[in-house]
């Protein structure tokens, strides 16, 4: 039985977009279940990191501020970090879609001129041809919804044109085990969305991996995604709903029966000296 009903909607909002079954339920996205559902210790250690970084590059900006807002700008550096990371992601993600369109592409900021550059290159020596370009996808059977970066065809370094499941990653980490969970979700969506918003039989592809974009160039990195990694996404997602849901197994307390017995329990003895 299915959780959801077609059609799929992707909904956009001022603070990004998610997805609407045919009756207007809400359907999880592949990033947010796994954001929830795997477990990232290493967030741990860059959150110290960055509090600690800020603190020390901002020392003397800091010192002027009263102990509550110096406490606050603190406690937001991680997050100024990871939205600007973020927003970089955002905007080479946008440039690499018109990119490999074919589209031409204008008034590039000069601190994403190396990205925007360093894709084109890759889209020109892997001789990319698009099939599918930020498309949305989803699952019924699952309850999942996303949005897919690329299906293209390309040359591989033997020479062989194949057909590849990719997502555009600008991380200066590299690339996470979990991108490989995240592509499984995509390969066996059961459908995608075309230009008209129709669903389709999702495309078959022959393997999935990352396009790792960064200053200094684009690399093209394998992942496994087979059916063996989509067990795991589900896995994945099935944490995520004993996370969500862990609160509701604990209940309210129980009362005693004479809230006001007449015995008491407890005997106190002073020690001699």
């Amino acid at each position: 039985m299915t959780k959801f009903v077609p059609p799929i909607k992707r909904v956009e909002t001022a603070k990004g977009h998610h997805y609407k079954d045919g009756n207007g339920h809400r359907i999880p996205g592949v990033t947010t279940i796994l954001g929830d559902g795997v477990p990232k210790p290493a967030l741990i250690n860059w959150a110290a990191n960055s509090t600690a970084e800020a603190a020390v590059d901002r020392w003397d900006e800091l010192t002027e501020l009263q102990p509550s807002a110096r406490l606050k700008e603190l406690q937001n550096a991680r997050y100024a970090k990871s939205d600007k990371a973020k927003k970089r992601g955002t905007e080479v993600h946008g440039y690499g879609e018109r990119l490999v369109k074919g589209e031409k592409v204008t008034g590039i900021p000069d601190e994403l001129r190396g990205h925007v550059e360093a894709y084109a290159t890759f889209l020109d020596k892997f001789e990319v041809d698009p099939i599918l370009v930020e498309a949305t996808i989803v699952n019924y059977r699952y309850g999942y919804a996303g949005t897919l970066d690329l299906i293209c065809e390309l040359t591989d370094e033997k020479g062989a044109r194949r057909t590849l499941l990719l997502d555009i990653k600008t991380n200066e980490k590299g690339i996470f085990g979990e991108t490989a969970l995240q592509l499984a979700a995509y390969r066996y969506a059961e459908f995608y969305l075309d230009a008209d918003g129709n669903e389709l039989p999702m495309i078959p592809v022959e393997g999935c991996g990352a396009i790792l974009v960064n200053s200094d160039g684009a690399q093209l990195i394998p992942c496994t995604s087979d059916e063996n990694t989509f067990k795991s996404f589900r896995i994945a997602y099935a944490m995520r709903d004993i996370v969500n849901g862990s609160r509701d197994l604990v209940g309210a307390p129980v009362p005693p029966q004479d809230p006001n017995p007449s015995t008491a329990r407890i005997v106190y003895e002073e020690s001699s000296k």
